[in-house]
């Protein structure tokens, strides 16, 4: 865990009365044509969505949505190459690599794991991650992905555990 890097990409949203709105379309293009041509490289990565609440090391009145990129570099020329809608790019921090919190101060809980490591956590989010990438992908490129199919594929893993997050 102390190899991993972090980068981030802004995406773009709007304010409205009920809050910040983001443009899935434009969402899960980010995914297809800026995260997924960084990712065919790497060994690891797993991204999430994050503001500056949630572990984006940005200014006090930035208010965006961030796609957080967490990945482990095989060679410094890989750091080197980002493109430059990569910002604030750093090696992570490393208490920030050992717990991941679920919400409302509460962390996830490694005991209940074959393998009780926070490694074996990051493991598995990478594995959505790169899930999520594949699905988008299986769209042709010069069409934009309509967000209820996306929930569709959601609604399997829902229908799959039987449960649904909010």
């Amino acid at each position: 865990m102390d190899r991993i890097w972090e980068t981030f990409i802004k995406i773009p949203s709007q304010t409205t009365p009920q809050g910040r709105i983001i443009n899935l379309s434009v969402l899960y293009d980010i995914v297809r044509f800026k995260i997924y041509p960084l990712t065919t490289q790497l060994k690891w990565y797993c991204f999430l969505v994050h503001m500056k609440g949630s572990g984006v090391p940005t200014t006090e009145d930035d208010k965006n949505p961030y796609y957080h990129i967490r990945f482990e570099p095989d060679n410094k020329e890989y750091l080197e190459s980002l493109p430059e809608y990569c910002v604030m790019t750093r090696k992570a921090p490393y208490g920030g690599i050992r717990r991941i919190s679920i919400g409302r101060g509460v962390f996830f809980d490694t005991s209940r794991l074959r393998i009780e490591k926070i490694e074996e956590v990051w493991r598995i989010i990478g594995e959505q991650s790169e899930w999520f990438i594949n699905t988008l992908n299986a769209f042709k490129e010069n069409q934009s992905v309509p967000p209820i199919l996306v929930g569709q594929f959601l609604h399997y893993f829902a229908n799959m555990t039987q449960m649904r997050v909010e």
